[in-house]
């Protein structure tokens, strides 16, 4: 495919399949749906290959061997710690194409460490060795990347969503993509929490797709906090479940626990610092661990301390929904959304099918990843492809619901007065400060809620007014939007969830209500609404 130039795009292609996003989950549905023969281009935010969460680290993968017994026990467990919210029939559908991409990663050369059998271990993949894989498959499959080419809008007629056009961060100017179908595979939204990988995470997947009416669910379930130490960014969390927490003064805090004591660890951190050791570990792998996950061991090293034997302070950060579960509603085993055209997959959609109302942390996380950008590259792939390349004749318009998205050359942005680089921050910042606090979003209350959405309410009113005053700036200014819409709708799907279920935990709504064992579907721009996946549900009693 060439790249072609038009007086308005510095680069304007025709495709059948646009992938928004080059992480695990837009790449598999890249390589997906170009061997289904579809044209396909991917445009990532930042380097696909390198940018994003996955690429940063490590990260286990729950393979399971194809006995009925062994993936209903798999699916059973996930049911019961979900909070009674995932789906059977997906899960099942998940852990079998997760099976087989395994063994394809392992066809393509992955370099997986043998058993003592001689047989691949499966079950997991260092980040940096998988996402150079998978951008050489990309590339392989004749896909077109644009790299540091993060979307904008997207474009849409009456029929449905056909392409996107977006900025050129390093080369300049602007690019569109016009195609029959397009795959939203943005990633989840950190806040800029500083957590390592999440820097290009910031929502803004689901900020295209609800300007098109596309729907969210299980947004409440987006408060995931992960621990790592004060001088680091790596939340790997997995070998914390080896690990005593103490007071500064040394005692140990009763009921701290990596995996199901974090709001302990929390209380202790909004007084006091904390600190950790991974005194608990078993003696026979300590000198195996460095092994499995080297980035995890790496901060300590750079610091000079054991952690077996040292203490180390350490902190809790946001992911939001990059751990969480929260996305972009899915309508069919496509990944299809309610917008005819628009496909979703990875963290940009909703992990509630397989997750339910918890993390899936790593090894569910990466499962879903891999396997819903198939179904996403499939799905795209049969829509694309029996329209036929109507994409090319059709009359298409930009969906955007801010002016910042549009050049500032536009009628309406001209008569918008031109703000500073230092107001963006200072909106940012003023999202941090709603989402990021542990008394607001994870000790919830319906008070909490409702004076965090009238502040961001407002907040989202005056972005919505304003223009950047630059072409570079407008990425920045889309990032902004999309966080505040993202927190918007976390906090008014938590509002509506008058219970406590998964990650969700309302000090006014302390028990689990079995009337709402319901998915939220959350959605909307300048009034968000949340109503149950049944419309016709009558809903618990709950709390208020």
């Amino acid at each position: 495919m060439s790249l072609g130039r038009t007086d308005e795009y510095d680069v304007d292609l025709l495709a059948d399949v646009l992938v928004l996003g080059g992480g695990p989950a837009g790449a598999w549905a890249a390589v997906t749906a170009a061997a289904k023969g579809a044209r396909v281009v991917l445009a990532d935010k930042g380097y696909c290959g390198s940018s994003g969460a996955a690429a940063a680290s490590g990260s286990g993968i729950i393979y399971t061997e194809p006995e009925q017994r062994v993936r209903e026990e798999a699916v059973n467990s996930r049911y019961e710690m979900g909070g009674g919210l995932s789906n059977r029939e997906w899960s099942m559908h998940i852990l079998e194409q997760t099976y087989q991409n395994m063994h394809k990663l392992h066809h393509w050369g992955y370099p997986f460490p043998l058993e003592e059998d001689f047989r691949p271990y499966l079950k997991s993949v260092q980040g940096p060795e998988y996402m150079r894989l998978m951008r050489k498959r990309v590339k392989l499959a004749g896909v077109t990347i644009l790299d540091h080419s993060p979307a904008l809008e997207l474009l849409a007629d009456g029929e449905g969503v056909a392409g996107a056009e977006g900025s050129r961060r390093q080369a300049g100017g602007r690019w569109r993509v016009r195609a029959e179908a397009v795959v939203i595979a943005t990633g989840g939204c950190a806040f800029l929490s500083k957590a390592l990988g999440t820097n290009v995470l910031t929502g803004d997947g689901y900020l295209l797709a609800a300007e098109a009416g596309a729907e969210l669910s299980g947004m409440e379930f987006s408060n995931a906090y992960y621990i790592s130490p004060t001088f680091s960014s790596v939340t790997k969390g997995s070998f914390y479940r080896y690990a005593t927490f103490y007071y500064e003064d040394g005692s140990i805090i009763e009921g701290a626990d990596a995996m199901r004591g974090k709001a302990a660890i929390a209380k202790a951190l909004m007084s006091q610092p904390v600190y950790c050791r991974l005194d608990r570990t078993p003696e026979r792998l300590r000198p195996l661990l460095p092994w499995s996950q080297s980035n995890f061991f790496m901060q300590f090293e750079r610091a000079g301390i054991d952690p077996f034997t040292e203490r180390f302070p350490i902190t809790m950060r946001f992911e939001g929904t990059v751990r969480g579960t929260g996305g972009l509603n899915l309508v069919n085993s496509s990944c299809a959304t309610r917008v005819p055209g628009l496909y979703a997959a990875g963290d940009a959609a909703t992990r509630e099918l397989f997750c339910g109302a918890v993390s899936g942390g790593g090894s569910h996380n990466s499962a879903w990843a891999m396997s819903s950008g198939v179904f996403a590259g499939q799905g795209a792939a049969d829509y694309a492809l029996k329209a036929a390349g109507s994409a090319a004749r059709r009359v298409l318009k930009g969906l955007s619901s801010t002016a910042a998205a549009s050049p500032v050359t536009n009628t309406v942005s001209a008569q918008i007065p031109a703000l500073g680089e230092d107001r963006w921050g200072d909106y940012t910042l003023a999202v941090q400060q709603e989402v990021t606090p542990f008394e607001r979003n994870l000790f919830r209350s319906g008070e909490k809620l409702r004076g965090s959405l009238g502040r961001l309410d407002r907040l989202w009113q005056e972005i919505r007014s304003e223009a950047a005053p630059s072409a570079d700036l407008h990425p920045q200014t889309r990032q902004i939007a999309a966080m505040t819409a993202t927190a918007r709708w976390m906090y008014a799907s938590a509002l509506a969830r008058t219970e406590s279920r998964g990650m969700h935990r309302r000090e006014d709504c302390p028990q689990t209500d079995s009337a709402q064992q319901r998915r939220l579907l959350s959605g909307g721009l300048d009034k968000v609404w949340v109503k149950p996946e049944d419309a016709a549900s009558e809903g618990g009693a709950g709390c208020d």
